[in-house]
């Protein structure tokens, strides 16, 4: 039997499970959280202990970090990393990435999103559910590209940038680190970093 340890007992941390069981390359999925033992259950699966007790572990099992902070769940994926344990990327059976696109370790993409040809998607990101990233866009590490949000051919997001449910962003257009894109969002500009931009089209109220 595989089993997959899945970091965050979380609404996001269902989601993920249920994309990894869907693909068929794992047997049983099984949490490890900060907030057991107090929390024993997650949906249908089990969790079996804190983030510690995963480290502690003599035996490393493959492991994805499901915490919907970006820059924490980047974090967290950096320390497995450092103490050797290997990384799930999880593509739920729905989805379709095209092949010559790269998905790294970490990575999980969910039902219905769609990648398309030669986009390179960074490590610990989300393509969330029904998401389309196409063609030639480049996803930094730790973007979380949100349900039913779309980027245009050749579209770059930084590190640790949301782009929120529903938001779209035009072709080769930049997105710089840490930005947060709101829900609905139409991004016909570059963004620099560390800004939030709401609207149609979206303008920056905060950095």
């Amino acid at each position: 039997m595989k089993t997959l340890a899945i970091v965050g007992a979380s609404g996001h941390g269902k989601v993920v499970a249920d994309a990894a069981l869907s693909t068929g390359l794992w047997d049983d999925v099984v949490f490890y959280d900060d907030a057991w033992p107090a929390k024993t259950r997650n949906g249908n699966s089990a969790v079996v202990g804190n983030t510690q007790s995963l480290f502690d572990l003599p035996q490393k099992p493959e492991v994805i970090v499901a915490i919907g902070n970006n820059k924490i769940r980047l974090a967290k994926q950096r320390e497995l990393v450092n103490a050797g344990f290997t990384l799930a990327t999880v593509v739920h059976l729905t989805a379709v990435v095209s092949r010559s696109a790269i998905v790294q370790a970490g990575t999980v993409v969910m039902a219905g999103a769609v990648i398309n040809a030669d986009a390179v998607i960074g490590a610990a990101c989300i393509v969330n559910s029904n998401a389309v990233v196409e063609h030639d866009c480049i996803l930094a590490d730790a973007v979380h590209i949100s349900p039913g949000a779309g980027l245009a051919g050749g579209v770059v997001v930084g590190e640790s940038s949301w782009v929120g449910i529903g938001a779209t962003v035009i072709q080769l257009k930049h997105i710089g680190k840490n930005v947060m894109v709101g829900a609905a969002a139409a991004v016909v500009n570059d963004l620099p970093d560390n800004v939030t931009a709401v609207g149609v089209p979206a303008k920056i109220i905060k950095s």
